[in-house]
């Protein structure tokens, strides 16, 4: 069945049952029922690996909350906070402004330890988002209708947008090389991983743009590659790993020609820069 199936005609209960390991299904049930029973919700929704059926004991529960418009004044930052308390015995939660989403409580809970993320979010909001979450309960319909009425749009980088930036990229990772500044370094060639090789191997191989989450189990073929971008504290470790970081960025972007205008002058410049940087360390 799929999540459309699933979402359309309501059959929940059999997904769910035939995914979820029992702890997890055990929290979600307490937060349907708490959730139906205050008013000022119209919907809870399942989302993350709940939609790709890749739940398992190690995943996170991804919940969203939606709220009737009107009552967006009732529920401040701390009554928030209280209604998570509410949903089991809470370890400690926080506000995800460090993903960029403030709408969301990232909570840990315990017996067993589970890792539960709740966004918040009105009925209007639902219309834009990035993906179409379960359905775990809904009032009247209105989550569906705002499904039908609307698409969700998942903002991930275009190959353009990745070559417009990957080697002024590779000139920065270059120039703390250059100073020394390893951990600077190896941070950088962190986030070419996540910014740059999972979303263009999630594009080839037609997968979810979420970094280089699950990339070991669908990029078999550039798996050797991508390890020879990962740098120990060491400076010869790093000079090899931003070497191959360009060489499969140039492999990879070989395949969406047809989406991307290579900035070829830059790219010579910044390569030539890289080796007489790597000349000079090695004086």
């Amino acid at each position: 069945m799929t999540i459309e199936q699933v979402n359309m005609f309501g059959d929940i209960e059999a997904y769910l049952d035939s995914m979820i390991p029992a702890p997890h299904q055990q929290f979600i049930d307490r937060a349907v029922l708490f959730f139906e029973q205050d008013e000022r919700f119209v919907g809870l929704l399942g989302a993350g690996s709940m939609i790709t059926g890749e739940m398992d004991e190690h995943s996170d529960i991804d919940l969203v909350a939606v709220y009737r418009d009107e009552e967006r004044d009732t529920l401040s930052p701390d009554e928030r906070m209280k209604i998570v308390e509410s949903l089991g015995p809470l370890l400690n939660a926080f506000t995800g402004e460090h993903v960029g989403e403030p709408r969301l409580l990232i909570c840990l809970y315990k017996d067993p330890l589970l890792h539960v993320d709740v966004k918040f979010v009105s009925l209007t909001e639902l219309a834009h988002r990035v993906e179409d979450p379960i359905i775990l309960f809904e009032e009247a319909g209105c989550v569906t209708a705002v499904y039908k009425k609307t698409e969700p749009h998942f903002p991930a980088p275009t190959p353009q947008w990745i070559e417009d930036r990957f080697w002024t990229w590779i000139h920065y990772g270059t120039v703390k090389l250059q100073r020394g500044e390893l951990f600077e370094a190896v941070g950088f060639l962190s986030y070419l991983r996540s910014a740059v090789f999972g979303p263009l191997l999630a594009l080839l191989y037609d997968e979810p743009p979420r970094g280089v989450r699950k990339i070991e189990f669908y990029a078999a073929d550039h798996l050797d590659a991508l390890q020879k971008t990962h740098a120990s504290y060491d400076v010869d470790s790093c000079v090899q790993a931003i070497d191959a970081s360009i060489s499969l960025y140039q492999e990879l972007r070989s395949h969406f020609l047809e989406e991307c205008v290579p900035r070829h002058e830059t790219e010579q410049e910044v390569i030539t820069f890289f080796r007489e940087a790597v000349g000079a360390l090695k004086e």
